[in-house]
């Protein structure tokens, strides 16, 4: 790795950023090489994340930011490498354990139910925190009923957060595609994410929307503490928003750092931002 990448690892001590609330390293992903066939996608990658903060990963397509994302919350198991969650070290992840641990995700591709309505696609965020049966969901016996009307009101608080009233039984099929890319956010807060990941959250967005889902990802990370990593390619939106940033080419780290470090380093702008300042 050149000098110049090396300098772009600046770190932000722990107790600054937002409000000084940047805790601990809360996911480790340590040495990570992932292949498909005879084609690596990542190569011995290392970066962590902090309690509280906003990590974004950033590159050119192709990069491996997507299957990184799939290697944190289980979706792809890494040939190489480790992931410490928690304290916890993981070797292999799935999708169910990663959700049972508090993480969370949204798609670039939305992966919405289009013929059902907004109230009942976030609600499907609550399943891992249901616990009556099937049986007694469907014939809302007792404390089955009870359960779903708590989890219903949490529901409305996320409608409520998110500033989508007027649509909670609309089908989301028939929501323009900001509004539905609103949804899917609610859906992931709905499992109440320790972390939260979010794929391109701006991809086919307007200015306007762009900047809506700008607040909401600010008020994510400041109301409910939530630490967020995003995959972004709007570089106006990672420098307003990022605490960190760790970039990615053909696969390899080559900058990690502060928002600043990372936009000043030379490897970075070659490979990526394209630029010199």
């Amino acid at each position: 790795m050149s000098s110049q990448t090396t300098q772009a690892t600046q770190d932000i001590p722990a107790g600054t950023g937002r409000a000084g609330r940047i805790g601990p390293a809360i996911l480790d992903l340590q040495n990570i090489s992932l292949s498909f066939g005879g084609v690596k996608a990542l190569t011995d990658i290392s970066f962590d994340v902090r309690e509280h903060e906003i990590r974004a990963i950033i590159g050119p397509n192709g990069a491996g930011k997507s299957s990184m994302l799939n290697v944190i919350n289980g979706v792809y198991t890494p040939q190489e490498g480790r992931i410490l969650l928690q304290d916890q070290q993981f070797a292999r992840m799935n999708p169910r354990r990663a959700a049972e641990m508090g993480i969370a995700r949204t798609f670039q591709n939305l992966a919405l139910f289009k013929g059902m309505s907004v109230l009942d696609n976030i609600m499907t965020g609550r399943n891992l925190r249901m616990k009556s049966g099937v049986l007694a969901q469907a014939l809302r016996l007792g404390s089955a009923e009870r359960e779903e009307l708590a989890h219903r009101a949490f529901v409305e608080n996320i409608i409520d957060f998110l500033e989508i009233q007027a649509w909670r039984k609309t089908p989301v099929g028939r929501l323009p595609y900001g509004l539905q890319k609103r949804v899917d956010l609610g859906r992931a807060l709905a499992m109440e994410p320790r972390i939260l990941l979010l794929d391109e959250p701006m991809a086919g967005m307007n200015v306007e929307e762009k900047q809506d889902m700008s607040r909401y990802i600010l008020d994510v990370n400041d109301e409910f503490g939530t630490t967020i990593v995003l995959i972004e390619h709007d570089m106006g939106v990672v420098m307003d928003i990022s605490d960190r940033v760790v970039v990615l080419d053909y696969g390899r780290k080559i900058g990690d750092g502060t928002p600043e470090a990372v936009r000043d380093n030379p490897e970075v702008i070659r490979a990526y931002l394209g630029t010199t300042h």
